[in-house]
């Protein structure tokens, strides 16, 4: 089986995070390693899958320990009989082409401000777009968020189709983690 079509199926505990922020009705879930280790990317990845039997389409955020973690919504929790703290049965596959992502309001008004930017961005992969996406949005402060998008569009304006220097799996600079859990 190929690394593209591998399906991982495996038990996890649903967790409640400790910040949700506005809305405390979404869950989380941990993949472990040999489940992310079945994906295309240590990155975000859109996979196909269900918990309890339950379809959904999400995008696995980056754990920063080369794996996952999804973001569970209290509709699909709901739909899936699965309450926080319990073990629920999950099965992901990854999609065969990722999706466009959405373009972050401020990134897209940049991009529209300059069309050398804008041509490199239509140019490049799904792939790429999201690794940008992903590279200023994990800005943890503003100024930082819009330094990113001035030296994105700089870099794009160049013809530089991916970003540069950006560990889309968190590892090396531990950007990323999963929410921490209440439970």
């Amino acid at each position: 089986m190929s690394r593209k079509t591998a399906k991982a199926i495996f038990e996890a505990l649903l967790q409640r995070p400790a910040d949700p922020g506005p809305d405390k009705s979404w869950a989380f879930v941990v993949l472990p390693k040999d489940a992310s280790e079945k994906l295309p990317r240590r990155g975000r990845t859109t996979v196909d899958g269900a918990i309890n039997g339950i379809p959904f389409r999400e995008t696995l955020e980056p754990d920063g320990q080369l794996s996952h973690w999804l973001r569970v919504s209290a509709e699909l929790r709901e739909a899936a009989n699965a309450d926080f703290g319990t073990v629920v049965t999950v099965e992901i596959a990854p999609v065969d082409q990722e999706p466009d992502p959405e373009i972050p309001a401020d990134l897209r008004k940049a991009l529209q401000a300059n069309p050398e930017a804008q041509v490199t961005w239509e140019s490049a992969t799904t792939v790429a777009r999201l690794d940008w996406i992903h590279w200023i949005t994990s800005a943890k402060q503003a100024k930082t968020r819009v330094k990113r998008i001035a030296d994105a569009c700089e870099m794009l304006s160049a013809g530089k189709r991916r970003v540069c220097c950006f560990d889309e799996s968190g590892f090396y600079s531990k950007a990323f983690k999963p929410p921490q859990s209440a439970n």
